[in-house]
């Protein structure tokens, strides 16, 4: 008589563990408007950006320049969840000895995403602006070399 009840006081403190226990929120959730492929076209040519949801935490991303038949792969990213943080983590060849760079997500909604590095050389900030479903506003921004320096890429859904 006794075992049984430790086993049913067991398995009643496991249920209270388990419902009490903080959950993970799914903050790549919010960024899944990202997946697909984007255009920017420039003089030169176009710079394209496309993301891939990995799993339920990371969707990956890479940003290439195709200037007539070659391709140019300037950066690969990863965007992550941690425990209840999400990151954007791109990484540069020629850039920061070719390691990744963090960048924390600072505001996260259905229509904006903004991560901050204010320790990175350039740029300290990085944001998505979702204008409708087949159009969005990437920015970079910071300062560089004592001013206050900000690109915009505004781009459009081809796939």
């Amino acid at each position: 008589m006794k075992t049984k009840y430790k086993l049913s006081t067991c398995i009643v403190c496991l249920i209270i563990f388990c419902a009490c226990s903080p959950k993970q929120k799914n903050n790549i959730i919010l960024a899944e408007w990202l997946i697909g492929s984007w255009e920017n076209k420039i003089p030169k040519g176009s710079i394209y950006e496309t993301w891939n949801k990995v799993n339920d935490y990371e969707l990956s991303g890479k940003s290439y320049t195709l200037k007539e038949k070659d391709t140019v792969v300037f950066e690969t990213i990863k965007l992550v969840q941690e425990q209840n943080e999400m990151f954007y983590i791109p990484t540069v060849q020629s850039q920061n000895k070719g390691l990744p760079v963090r960048f924390t997500a600072k505001k996260k909604s259905k229509t904006q995403l903004v991560f901050e590095n204010l320790q990175h050389d350039f740029p300290q900030t990085i944001s998505y602006t979702k204008i409708n479903r087949d159009s969005l506003v990437a920015t970079i921004s910071g300062m560089k070399n004592g001013q206050e320096h900000k690109q915009i890429f505004p781009m459009k859904r081809v796939k």
